[in-house]
């Protein structure tokens, strides 16, 4: 059984990300014997980067997971555009996806209703094919993603679905999403409807860099509501629900279990207990990843081995392709 996840090297490290990914992945990694993990800089490419930023962004990524509780012994941590055959695996899948599924694809959409359709790049509309090809490459079992993400593995589903029987073969994984029972959404601590991001406000946003100071002047200063009650309720409690969430995310215990141990707290005394289990957390791990950030070379030699144990699985997965779809040439 194989696991894949990435992350795109486009801004900063979130206490979303640490929840959703890092939380998550220590909980489920053990059903697993092996968890791919890349740096997605290829998708990073869909809108301009300084190119200065790209390759800090994905040095701090790395460390980032080194950082983790993930067992290495068995996570091949890699970057994508080590492994050419992304690229060139994205360029057959092509031709196997249709306009009319990417016109559909939520993101761009988005940025369709926002009139920017002919501003946005070729990369950015054709990026689920990219997203399907680094999924099927390495023959993963499960993708672990937000509800925002469905929508990428229905469309990888449906395209090895397409693939596998128009060649009568089962050259692809069918994969499925694992979507965490909590924590998977972390919202931004000033907009509770909207999810916690690179693009949040920055006053919503608890970064990874943080001091303990700042992190708690942000959960003090969250959004709440005029009521009294701390109780989970999406839809009329957001800031609320969003705080309990991440106390329970960390603490790893059941939100039906949280509304009871807060129910007789006042909102600024829910705050400070909250933000106590955050600091707590971030700070031993700040530690740990400001360590490994600082070791330029033991990064870019597990990156390196990484992309080596990678292209062992990606190769034989290209070199079926090519041969099924009828290349001619070295077999």
């Amino acid at each position: 059984m194989r696991l894949i996840s990435a992350i795109k090297p486009t801004g900063i490290l979130t206490l979303g990300n640490y929840i959703g990914l890092i939380k998550n992945l220590e909980k489920i990694q053990n059903e697993f014997d092996e968890i791919f993990i890349f740096i997605a800089d290829l998708h990073a490419l869909t809108f301009p980067i300084d190119p200065k930023i790209l390759e800090e962004n994905s040095k701090k990524i790395a460390a980032f997971f080194l950082a983790s509780n993930l067992d290495m012994k068995k996570t091949i941590l890699f970057l994508q555009s080590d492994v050419p055959e992304h690229s060139e695996l994205n360029t057959i899948l092509q031709n196997f996806l249709y306009i009319g599924e990417m016109n559909r694809m939520t993101q761009f959409k988005q940025k369709a209703r926002e009139g920017q359709k002919n501003n946005l790049s070729l990369g950015f509309f054709a990026y689920p094919s990219l997203m399907c090809a680094d999924i099927v490459l390495h023959n993963a079992n499960v993708v672990p993603v937000g509800d925002d993400q469905i929508q990428h593995i229905e469309l990888t589903r449906k395209l090895v679905e397409r693939f596998n029987n128009r060649y009568n073969k089962n050259i692809f994984v069918l994969p499925k999403a694992e979507i965490n029972d909590i924590g998977y959404r972390i919202m931004d601590l000033k907009n509770p409807l909207v999810k916690m991001s690179k693009s949040s406000s920055q006053a919503g946003t608890i970064s990874i860099d943080d001091s303990d100071d700042i992190i708690r002047k942000k959960i003090m200063s969250a959004v709440t509501d005029s009521d009294s009650k701390i109780k989970y309720d999406v839809k009329n409690k957001p800031g609320i629900s969003n705080l309990l969430v991440i106390y329970a995310s960390l603490k790893k215990k059941d939100l039906k279990k949280c509304e009871e141990y807060f129910k007789n707290y006042k909102y600024s005394e829910f705050k400070r207990e909250v933000a106590n289990a955050v600091v707590e957390e971030l700070s031993l791990f700040r530690k740990k990843y400001m360590k490994f950030l600082q070791g330029n070379k033991y990064i870019t030699d597990v990156l390196h081995k990484g992309s080596e144990k990678a292209r062992l699985v990606a190769s034989k997965t290209l070199k079926k392709v090519k041969k099924i779809i009828g290349f001619y040439g070295k077999k």
